[in-house]
C-alpha cells in the first residue's frame, strides 16, 4: 500500500503517516504542499526516522534535494516539477523516480523520461489538489491503459 501524506499542518501529516506505518503500509509519500524547502526538509527528517523505524520506503513528493538530503527512496514529481531526469541525475539509478500522468501523452513522456512508476489520475473528484485535471473515471483509466498497451 503506498499511502500518500494528509493534513493540514506538517504535524498531522506526521502523526498520519506514523498510524498508516503502524498499520502496515509499504510505501509513504510526504506531500506537503505550500510550506519552505526548510519546513518540509524538517518534516522529511522526522517522517525518515518513523519509516525507518517501520521498514517503510519513504517517497518525497516535489523535492529531489530534499530526498537527496534524508536519503530517502525516492521522489514523486508532478507535471509542473522537475523533470524525472534531472532528479535521475541527482539521486542515483538506484532511488525511485515517479511521475504524475493525466493523458496518453504524459505517460509516454513520463515512459520516455524512466520513471520506476506512475500516479495517474484523478480517478474521481478530490479536494487534496487545487487544480485538479480532468477526471479519468473507470473508462478514462480503461481507455488509457489499452492504449499504452498497443
Amino acid at each position: 500500500m503506498h499511502y500518500i501524506s494528509q493534513g493540514k499542518i506538517p504535524e498531522e501529516h506526521l502523526e498520519n503517516i506514523r498510524r498508516m506505518c503502524a498499520a502496515g503500509a509499504d510505501w509513504v509519500q510526504l506531500r506537503l504542499k505550500n510550506e519552505t524547502f526548510e519546513r518540509v526538509l524538517e518534516t522529511a527528517k522526522a517522517v525518515k526516522n518513523i519509516c525507518d523505524a517501520f521498514q517503510v520506503k519513504l517517497i518525497i513528493n516535489d523535492f529531489p534535494e530534499v530526498a537527496k538530503k534524508i536519503n530517502a527512496d525516492g521522489v514523486h514529481l508532478g507535471k509542473l516539477d522537475s523533470c524525472p531526469l534531472e532528479a535521475r541525475r541527482l539521486l542515483g539509478k538506484d532511488k525511485i523516480i515517479g511521475g504524475t500522468a493525466n493523458t496518453l501523452e504524459d505517460c509516454e513522456s513520463l515512459c520516455e523520461k524512466q520513471v520506476d512508476y506512475i500516479g495517474l489520475g484523478p480517478f474521481r473528484f478530490t479536494t487534496t489538489k487545487k487544480n485538479l485535471s480532468p477526471i479519468l473515471g473507470t473508462a478514462g483509466y480503461q481507455e488509457l491503459l489499452c492504449s499504452l498497451r498497443a
